[in-house]
C-alpha cells in the first residue's frame, strides 16, 4: 500500500496531466459532445496527422527552449519568471542582426543571429542574476517585472525606428530569404528550430548528470551553506544559470523569428515564457522530460483547432484543461511525501523492525 502510494506521488505529473483530461472531459459533456470522440480528434490531429503533427513541431520549438530557461536557474534553487522577457530581447537582437548586419554567407549569418539572440537573452537575464546574487534582490519580482519592460522596448522598436514602410501593424522589414530556418517537414511550417531545442535538451541533460559543473549547480540548490563551505561560489553560479538560462529563452524568440514570422512583429509570443514554467514542473526539473513536456502542451494547443473543426469543441476547452494541469500540479507541489501521514507509518514500521534509529537514522548503517 505504502508502495503505491509513493509511486503516485513520484509520477505526480502524470496524474495531475490524467486527473486534468477527466476534468475537461466533463466540460465537453456539458458542451454537448462525446469526451472520447472530442480526445481522439485532439490527439490524432495534434501527433498523427503530417500537418497537425507539423504544427505540433512548431509549437514545440520555443517551448522546449522556455521549458530549459525555466530548468537551469531552478537546478540551483532559483526562479527564473523572466523567460517571456528574454525571448523578446533575443527576437530583437537577432532581427538587428538579420537586418543591420553586412551581407554574409547564409549559415554563418544564421549563426550569427542566433549567437545575437543567445547574447540578447543572457544580458537581460544578468540583470536580475547580478541583483540576486551581490544585493540579494528576490528574483521572481525582478524577472516578472523585467517582462513587460522587454515587451514595450520591442513594441516601441517595432512602431517606431524599426517599423517597416506603410505597415498596417507594428512589425519590422521582412528578414533576408536567405535566414530562413530549413524546414524538418516539407509543406510545413516546422523548422529547424525544434530540433536544436531537444539537442540542447539532450547536452543539458547530461551536463546536468554527468559533469562537475552539473553537481555544483545542484548543491547550491538544494544546500548553497554546503556548496559554500565546500569551496564553491554561489553567486558565480546563480549568475551563470541565470545568463545560460536567458540564452536559452533568447534562442526561442530567435527562432521564432527565423523560423516562423520572418519579421519582428508587437507581441509576437502568446505567452511561451510563462509556459515554460508549466513545463518545467510538469518535467520535474529534467531537461528530457522538458522535451516531452513542450510536445504535450504543443499537441495541446495544435490538436485544439482540429477538435473543434471536427466535433464542435470551442478551444477554450484546452485552455481549461491546461490551466487546471497547473492547479493540480501547484497541490501536487505543495505537499512532499516525508510530511505525510503514511510516510510517518512508514518510518515507524521501519523502527519497529529495527530498520532505523527514533532519529531517522539507519540502525546499522553500512
Amino acid at each position: 500500500m505504502l508502495g503505491v502510494i509513493r509511486f503516485i506521488y513520484l509520477f505526480k505529473s502524470v496524474w495531475a496531466i490524467l486527473l486534468a483530461l477527466l476534468l475537461g472531459s466533463i466540460l465537453i459533456q456539458l458542451a454537448g459532445s462525446d469526451p472520447l470522440d472530442a480526445y481522439a480528434a485532439l490527439f490524432k490531429g495534434a501527433f498523427f496527422e503530417y500537418f497537425g503533427f507539423g504544427n505540433t513541431l512548431v509549437k514545440m520549438s520555443p517551448l522546449i527552449l522556455a521549458g530549459l530557461a525555466v530548468t537551469i536557474p531552478l537546478r540551483a534553487g532559483q526562479f527564473n519568471i523572466g523567460a517571456e522577457g528574454q525571448i523578446y530581447m533575443g527576437a530583437l537582437f537577432a532581427t538587428l542582426a538579420a537586418l543591420y548586419l553586412p551581407a554574409m554567407p547564409g549559415w554563418i549569418h544564421v549563426l550569427v543571429c542566433s549567437i545575437a539572440g543567445a547574447i540578447g537573452g543572457g544580458l537581460w537575464a544578468l540583470i536580475p542574476a547580478v541583483l540576486k546574487a551581490y544585493h540579494r534582490v528576490n528574483e521572481i519580482i525582478v524577472t516578472l517585472l523585467m517582462n513587460y519592460v522587454a515587451i514595450n522596448i520591442v513594441s516601441y522598436a517595432v512602431s517606431g525606428p524599426m517599423m517597416a514602410p506603410e505597415a498596417p501593424y507594428p512589425y519590422s522589414d521582412e528578414i533576408p530569404e536567405s535566414l530562413f530556418l530549413p524546414h524538418v517537414l516539407p509543406r510545413t511550417d516546422a523548422h529547424l528550430g525544434v530540433v536544436v531545442g531537444v539537442v540542447l535538451a539532450i547536452v543539458l541533460f547530461a551536463v546536468f548528470r554527468r559533469s562537475t559543473f552539473g553537481f555544483s549547480l545542484a548543491t547550491v540548490g538544494r544546500n548553497p551553506d554546503a556548496a559554500r563551505y565546500a569551496g564553491m561560489s554561489v553567486k558565480r553560479h546563480i549568475v551563470v544559470a541565470f545568463v545560460v538560462a536567458g540564452a536559452m529563452a533568447g534562442l526561442a524568440g530567435t527562432y521564432e523569428v527565423l523560423g516562423l514570422k520572418y519579421r519582428l512583429f508587437h507581441h509576437f509570443s502568446p505567452g511561451y515564457g510563462y509556459d515554460g514554467i508549466v513545463i518545467t514542473f510538469l518535467a520535474g526539473g529534467n531537461p528530457l522530460f522538458v522535451v516531452v513536456a513542450a510536445a504535450f502542451l504543443g499537441g495541446l494547443r495544435s490538436g485544439a483547432g482540429i477538435m473543434q473543426r471536427a466535433v464542435g469543441v470551442d478551444t477554450t476547452v484546452v485552455e481549461a484543461i491546461q490551466g487546471l494541469v497547473v492547479i493540480l500540479l501547484a497541490m501536487g507541489l505543495a505537499f512532499r511525501f516525508e510530511q505525510t501521514f503514511w510516510a510517518r507509518v512508514l518510518r515507524k514500521r521501519k523502527e519497529v523492525a529495527g530498520e532505523l534509529s527514533p532519529d531517522g537514522q539507519p540502525e546499522n548503517p553500512p
